[in-house]
């Protein structure tokens, strides 16, 4: 979550599935995950009854966008000179792509209460206590290097802001699901996440705050100098 800082570049999960669209570029895909061991371009054009050129263009737009790794190896089994340059092969990326419209966030929920419930368990403190204390620390160290616009940052991460008079009420909670079902716990993590991320930021002009209202996150970004609402989500 939070690491694409690009103002106008596409999300590369998302560049990534748009790769998988053409059928040649899918079906050579399959092919090598399907393999036990990498692939060499030779070997997935004759598979698939394909030009070496363009089973090589196909192979390295996959490579381009992590869903291949590319390794060298020599298949003769030579070493030394004379023994050839290595061949270039293909094989599964270990990069998980998933991609949710409107943004989902969930494997970082999961991350934070697992986090939280093992400090309890080692040193006793109160789980919602250590999972607001997580968020918090995480929250502060989200930011990128050199940002210091709280509104974009948000526009890249997926919460979705919109100005409303001095404040920014969230349009998107990338927690959903889990705060329908579990609401205080979820949208108090999200509450720490996001002052923790107003730290980061060094943002002295803002404060975060519950303020849960229908198709908005619960979460509200006020005037620091405005009263904080503390009213439970709905």
């Amino acid at each position: 979550m939070f690491v694409d800082h690009s103002k106008k570049a596409p999300r590369p999960d998302v560049s990534a599935v748009a790769a998988l669209d053409e059928p040649t570029r899918r079906s050579l895909y399959d092919h090598v995950v399907r393999q036990p061991a990498p692939v060499s371009r030779d070997e997935a054009a004759e598979a698939l009854g394909l030009a070496r050129q363009t089973a090589a263009f196909h192979l390295d737009r996959l490579a381009d966008e992590s869903l291949l790794d590319v390794v060298y190896e020599r298949r003769s089994g030579r070493t030394g000179p004379g023994a050839g340059r290595p061949a270039k092969l293909y094989k599964r990326s270990s990069k998980q792509v998933t991609v949710s419209l409107p943004e989902r966030h969930y494997e970082l929920a999961g991350r934070l209460l697992a986090q939280a419930l093992e400090e309890s368990e080692t040193t006793g403190e109160p789980v919602r206590a250590a999972l607001h204390r997580k968020a918090h620390e995480l929250g502060t160290q989200l930011t990128g290097p050199g940002q210091t616009d709280v509104f974009t940052m948000l526009e890249e991460t997926g919460f979705e802001p919109r100005r409303d008079g001095d404040a920014i009420v969230l349009g998107n909670c990338p927690f959903h699901a889990l705060a329908r079902e579990h609401t205080q716990t979820v949208c108090g993590m999200n509450l720490h996440l996001l002052r923790g991320v107003l730290e980061g930021l060094t943002e002295n002009g803002l404060q975060a705050c519950l303020a849960p209202s229908p198709g908005h996150c619960c979460v509200r970004l006020e005037p620091a100098s405005s009263p904080s609402t503390s009213v439970r989500p709905s």
